[in-house]
């Protein structure tokens, strides 16, 4: 029980790695407050981590909007009186354009979600967090955020912002006991590419993305990205900050 007494506010928590992060969080202990736009996938993860055992309430809502992020928020606090971790975990793809050919609108829908999500939930989690004597915060970026040829120029810059915003939480907060970390996930078994529109993929920009693919060493399951989660929501990762740690099989080793 590594979370036990700890309330955790996980978004994405609909599928993929933030459905393994609520199941695994909830075995371990935590009360979890899962946020996801899709109200039939919340739905679902609601059920299985009830079913289990464990403790969770769905917040149905979109972190590109100020408005979601404070009702998620109040829901942690208002439902568990605190907020102990939070796992900034939603995202969505680009459609592999270089910065020849991005489009205006997706990389303001990309940015919304990836870039301004995590740092309004960051904004309103800190203090309570600091009030308490300290917190947690796990962000999901990926190796785009730490390299430049697995996708379009707009997840890529986007997730750069995520590396950013993880290490200068890390820095301004410390003293308060507020750590914040992030994952820089490989390539992992999701359906982010639901997110994007088939049609409107750049077919030069994913065949030059293809080429990093084609050195990736293995995919990865979302409860191994879990699994990761779960130690730097811990106490046991008491003494890493501003941390941005590859899950990637070696990808980036190469």
């Amino acid at each position: 029980m590594r979370l036990e007494g700890k309330v955790a506010v996980i978004t994405g928590a609909g599928s993929g790695m933030g459905r393994a992060m609520a199941n695994l969080f909830a075995a371990e202990g935590a009360k979890v407050v899962a946020a996801e736009w899709n109200e039939a996938t919340l739905a679902e993860v609601v059920a299985e981590v009830k079913a289990a055992g464990g403790e969770i309430t769905g917040v149905q809502g979109d972190v590109s909007k100020l408005d979601d992020c404070n009702r998620i928020i109040e829901t942690a606090t208002g439902t568990y009186g605190k907020l102990d971790v939070l796992c900034n975990n939603a995202g969505i793809m680009d459609n592999f354009a270089g910065i020849a050919k991005f489009s205006d609108d997706l990389m303001a829908k990309v940015f919304a979600v990836n870039v301004y999500g995590p740092a309004y939930l960051s904004r309103l989690a800190v203090p309570l967090m600091i009030a308490q004597g300290g917190g947690s915060i796990v962000n999901t970026a990926s190796v785009a955020g730490i390299e430049g040829g697995a996708a379009g120029a707009v997840y890529t810059m986007s997730k750069h912002a995520v590396i950013g915003l993880t290490k200068n939480t890390a820095w301004y907060y410390t003293k308060q006991g507020v750590r914040c970390n992030a994952i820089a996930a490989g390539g992992v078994e999701t359906n982010i590419m639901a997110s994007v529109d088939p049609s409107k993929i750049d077919g030069e920009g994913a065949q030059q993305a293809g080429i990093y693919g084609g050195i990736i060493p293995a995919m990865l399951k979302a409860r191994d990205i879990a699994d990761l989660a779960l130690f730097l929501a811990s106490d046991e990762s008491k003494m890493i900050n501003g941390a941005i740690i590859p899950a990637d099989a070696g990808w980036t080793a190469s």
